[in-house]
């Protein structure tokens, strides 16, 4: 059976879906890639937050697995939203690179002032950790963002380890504590999206890495019960069963964080609600704050 792979036309992005059809290969299964452009990647000038809700890279690879162009889609998993189209189905999920961040500059770490970042997460937790910064924002794909950096226009650049790991980049700087920085929800993990077509479904699930998936689904619990969106500064990571998850004001200076050592996916939504239920005012007020409409 031939498999035709979906990819967003980034060099990380294409990088990623030889990974997963080099994996394919090696089992026999022939696949072939199509690239897809998505809105995120043709809207490069503004925040993320501008363009629209969390799944711009995301939604033109859905519409074409439904459309029939495609099979499935490789994604970084934590571009992925929680509210998935009917008749879509996450079919592997690989093994985790690092889910870390790592802080790229040219010169001492600690000299950096002017850093760049789209991200309010990576704002706020820089924000809290570092005195006397300033954040401007930061778009492109992996190059442009290095070569932004070297032009002079930013002393560093935030960007996530597992990805320049994936594109073999070896850069100065220092590699962010996942568990003081705390990442994006399945951060570092590359999952494959396919039709909820049994026989697909059954094929790429020979990549499927059940440890990845385990803790990627409590990230992901705990994700879909804060319901903040990618406007609110959060960080949700699980490694063997323990869960940190924070949510952030976007200057950085207050969080609400929940650390808790747990075993099945019902705990993460519980400890997912009470971290909504305790960060109400910080969602509010950075939705507010972005200019967005809220919804309790």
């Amino acid at each position: 059976m031939s498999i035709k792979v979906g990819t967003r036309g980034s060099r990380l992005a294409l990088a990623q879906t030889d990974t997963v059809c080099n994996k394919l290969a090696a089992l026999g299964i022939e696949a072939e890639k199509k690239i897809i452009t998505t809105q995120g990647d043709t809207v490069t000038n503004v925040p993320l937050h501008e363009i629209g809700k969390q799944g711009v890279f995301v939604r033109a690879l859905d519409d074409a697995i439904l459309a029939g162009e495609i099979d499935c889609a490789v994604h970084s998993m934590k571009d992925i939203p929680a509210c998935r189209p009917f008749g879509l189905f996450t079919a592997a999920v690989l093994k985790r690179d690092s889910p870390a961040d790592f802080f790229a500059c040219m010169g001492a770490p600690g000299a950096a002032k002017i850093i760049g970042t789209s991200s309010t997460r990576r704002k706020a937790q820089l924000l809290r950790n570092r005195q006397g910064i300033v954040i401007k924002d930061l778009r492109g794909n992996v190059d442009t963002r290095i070569r932004k950096m070297h032009a002079g226009e930013y002393d560093a650049i935030i960007l996530a380890e597992a990805g320049l790991t994936r594109l073999g980049l070896e850069i100065p700087g220092e590699r962010l504590p996942p568990e003081i920085f705390v990442p994006s929800p399945n951060q570092g993990t590359i999952a494959v999206v396919s039709r909820a077509d049994p026989s697909l479904m059954e094929i790429l699930s020979a990549v499927d890495h059940p440890v990845s998936r385990t803790d990627v689904a409590m990230e992901r619990a705990v994700m879909e019960q804060v319901g903040a969106g990618c406007f609110t500064p959060m960080g949700i990571y699980c490694k063997a069963g323990h869960l940190i998850a924070e949510v952030l004001s976007l200057d950085g200076k207050r969080v609400l964080r929940i650390e808790k050592d747990i075993t099945t996916i019902e705990e993460a939504r519980v400890l997912g609600s009470e971290l909504r239920t305790r960060a109400q005012g910080l969602i509010g007020e950075a939705y507010k704050t972005l200019g967005i409409s809220y919804e309790r």
